[in-house]
Parts: structure tokens; sequence; C-alpha cells
């Protein structure tokens, strides 16, 4: 689909001449988010400053019958900014501002393209932050974590994107612009902000953010544990939260991240290990000590072979910068990865890590595990090279049969990534289909034409059934 000179003029005065992006090469910036297995170029990407502008664009696209797709940083692991039948890709890097900041209530306001640290990074002089800490943290935006309801390692303790979020400036897909929620803890009314965060843009596009400011834990210890055998490490995660301590953070990471992690930054890693967790516990000082003492007792109940403690803020960011890294330093092991999101309860951890094992060994892929072990919120990434036809399909099968494992231990599809276009075909599998029924009733009612991010999260989807087939035929392009 190629764009004519007049819409191409009629954008350039809202937003232009230099936020409107057309030719091709320009375009393939924009074909995929992070989740790279399916592609598709908007017909248009155009970059705004201001919310005035974002509704002007909003209209002109609805008077002529374009798809409009939000798009933030791109970080996204499910085509949730897939522009899927091209159209107008709606892209907010030039609208990252934050605007005010409100020490006494906790709050700061900030535009959607703000990226998630600078949040914290806003706040931290009075000894604040923002504590859904993605590991895309330093390029995801705040209005993408609003999108998809993003979390992080720390939010097993401090929550998901949706209890940081007081208020919401949004626009639907007619162009008008809407304020929902407040400044205060509970607003009176429905909450609509509960609704909007986690919808994948299909129900308005986010401008601007009310966001809570955390205190920082007046006491930090971080711990890594390392195990013989990945059971035990999860076993140790299923203890520690039955003994009624909730860590900070609980992460796990397995053989093949630890060896990818170690290759590229050498932070001293056991190679020979199956297994480590990074258990971060915070507070008060005077019931840390007591806290950490249980939690070491539970290691070494779970034959945790060594408990390495950091002593210091700089050990501390090296262990963290080693978690956040991890995915990105398993592209040394192979070109290409998905990385899935399935959540389970904690205590099937070893069933399930197992049999998801099993699954890659059946399509002859490599599979390393770093996740979110505390919440149950796992993090299989399927490694492969995506020039292989044959691979990608591999990979898609794979994929779907760990989701569908991730079912049938009593847990869901997502716990942080979103349905998108990935996993949309697997709906039916978690929802019946009076609940999707009534989901498509709530999502007519804000965007009825389906004209903002179209075919997602629905099983229905034309697109979703066709995109399934051609992946697992091993056609990449789509």
């Amino acid at each position: 689909m190629s764009i004519s000179e007049s819409l191409r003029r009629e954008l350039a005065r809202i937003v232009g001449a230099d936020g409107v992006i057309t030719d091709p090469v320009g375009l393939l910036a924009y074909d995929c988010d992070a989740y790279t297995i399916e592609k598709s170029l908007p017909t248009v990407v155009v970059l705004p400053e201001t919310t005035e502008q974002v509704a002007a664009v909003v209209q002109l696209s609805s008077r002529v019958g374009l798809p409009i797709t939000p798009r933030g940083a791109g970080t996204g692991l499910s085509g949730g900014a897939l522009a899927v039948h091209g159209g107008v890709v709606i892209g907010f890097s030039r609208m990252n501002r934050i605007l005010w900041v409100d020490t006494a209530n906790r709050r700061l306001r900030a535009q959607a393209g703000a990226v998630n640290y600078q949040l914290t990074k806003a706040v931290q002089h009075a000894h604040f932050h923002f504590a859904p800490d993605p590991s895309s943290q330093g390029a995801c935006t705040i209005g993408g974590n609003v999108a998809e309801n993003s979390g992080g390692p720390h939010t097993l303790k401090y929550g998901v994107t949706v209890n940081h979020i007081t208020a919401l400036q949004v626009v639907l897909p007619d162009g008008e612009v809407v304020e929902l929620g407040g400044e205060e803890d509970d607003p009176l009314g429905y909450d609509l902000v509960g609704l909007i965060t986690g919808s994948v843009g299909t129900l308005a596009i986010v401008r601007e953010v009310v966001a809570r400011r955390t205190p920082h834990p007046r006491g930090v210890r971080t711990l890594l544990a390392v195990f013989e055998t990945l059971e035990d490490a999860s076993q140790t995660v299923s203890d520690i939260i039955a003994g009624g301590i909730v860590p900070a953070a609980l992460e796990l990471m397995d053989a093949l991240t630890l060896q990818a992690v170690e290759a590229a930054f050498g932070y001293g890693f056991p190679l020979d290990a199956e297994a480590v967790l990074l258990i971060e516990l915070d507070g008060l000082e005077v019931e840390l000590d007591g806290e950490q003492a249980d939690v070491l007792a539970i290691c070494r109940r779970n034959r945790a072979r060594e408990v390495r403690q950091a002593d210091t803020p700089i050990e501390r960011a090296r262990l963290w910068a080693a978690r956040k890294k991890a995915i990105g330093a398993l592209g040394r092991l192979a070109p290409s990865c998905v990385t899935q999101d399935g959540v389970i309860p904690r205590s099937k951890l070893p069933q399930v890590l197992r049999e998801a094992a099993q699954i890659a060994a059946k399509y002859q892929l490599q599979l390393a595990n770093v996740f979110h072990a505390g919440d149950g919120n796992l993090h299989p990434v399927l490694l492969f090279d995506d020039s292989d036809p044959d691979q990608v399909a591999r990979v898609v099968e794979a994929g779907d049969e760990i989701l569908q494992l991730c079912l049938r231990a009593g847990g869901s599809l997502t716990g942080e990534h979103g349905i998108g276009t990935e996993k949309c075909a697997l709906m039916r599998q978690m929802f019946n289909a009076h609940d999707l029924e009534t989901m498509k009733r709530v999502k007519a009612v804000f965007n009825p034409h389906d004209k903002l991010n179209p075919e997602k999260m629905f099983p229905d989807s034309r697109y979703c059934y066709e995109s399934k087939r051609a992946l697992r035929r091993g056609a990449v392009g789509l």
C-alpha cells in the first residue's frame, strides 16, 4: 500500500515534513517489534510532538479509513506494535518529556514516549523511583508499558504497571482527547485506567501518564545462590514464597544463559552450575538480617552449592546488569531468539521446566531460561536462525506447545508481554466463547470499527489464523 501525495501533504501540515516517513528504507525500522518473525511494513510513520497533533492525525486517518498502530520503542515481544494492514504508525519518540514532578504527593506526569528509566532518574535525587522495571527499561517507553501492563524483576513485591498508574490522557479512535483517573489514590467511578492498561492499544492511544513514585527501600540484600540442578533452584523458589518471605525480586538463570552472560561480560558466574537464583530482599534494616538467614537456610536445604552476597553497590549493579543483559547476551549463541512469556503456579516450576526442555528437544532447538521465578512468570528463550524457514516453523510450533503446557499447569498465556499477534490463536484455549465475546463487546465501545491497532488479541482474527499458518509453513515475511 502506498500513500497518496495529498495525504502525505496533509500529515506534513500537521506534524511537519520531518515528522512523516514514507520511503521504504525508513519504513523498514517499523516493520516489526522485538517479536521479529512477523513483519509488515506500515504505509506511513508519523512522529507527532503534541497531543493535539496526535488527535489531528487520528482524525485524518479515520476520515480516509486507514488503520492506526501506536508505537513506543518497539521493544514489545508479542507483535503488539505490528502494523498488520499497513496504515499509519504513530511513533512517540518525540513525545518523551517528564512534564512535572510532585514531591509532596509522590506523583509525576510523563508523556507516553518517555523511557521507563527516565521516570526513575527524574525522582531519584529525592530517594524515589518508578518500581516497574522491565529488562528493557533503558529503552522501553511508559506508553508501551501501559499498553502491555509491563512487569519486571521487582514487580514480585511492588506490582506491575497498572499498580503504579493513577491517571491517563488518551486519544480515542475518533480523535477525542480524554482524561481518565486522577492524581488521588482511589478516584471515584469505573476503573477505566485499569481497563486501558494492558489493552495493547486497541481501546485508546495513551498520550500522558500520571505515575506513583515509590520510596527507595531503607535496606537491601542481594544474593546469588548457585545450584547443581534446575530442580533444586526452582524448588527453592517455591519454598521461599511458601515460607512467608516476599523478596523484592527472585530471578532464575539457567546454564545456557550463564554461559552466554559470562562470555559476554566476564562477571565471574560459575559455568558448571545448572542454575543460579538472583535473590533481592529489601525493607527495614532491622528486619533484613533475620529474613536473609531464613533464605540462606532454605537455599542450603535445597543443596545450594554456594550463596554469594553483593557487599557493595557496584557488586549489586553488576549482578543486575548480568540479569538485564542476559537475553541480549544469548545473541552470541544464535542469530535470533523468541522469548516466550507464560505464567504457572510456582509449585509447578520443576515439572514445567523439565517438560519445556523436552519440547525444545523434540523440535531440535536450544532453550535458555531466564525469568521472574518468584511470581512464576516464565521466559523460555528459543534460539534459532530466522533465515532458515524450517527453523522458524519449528520455533512457532515449540512456542505454542510451551504455552499450552503453561495452561495445562493452571497458568496463563502471558505475564507481561501481552497477547499481540503472537498468541491470539491460543486465546480460545484460555477463555471460553462467552468470555471472548464479552471482551470484544468492551472493545467495540471504544473502537467500533477496529481501526485502532487491528487484528490483535482475538483468535477469530483472519490475520491471526493466516499468519500462524504461514509461519508453520516457514514463510517469514507476511
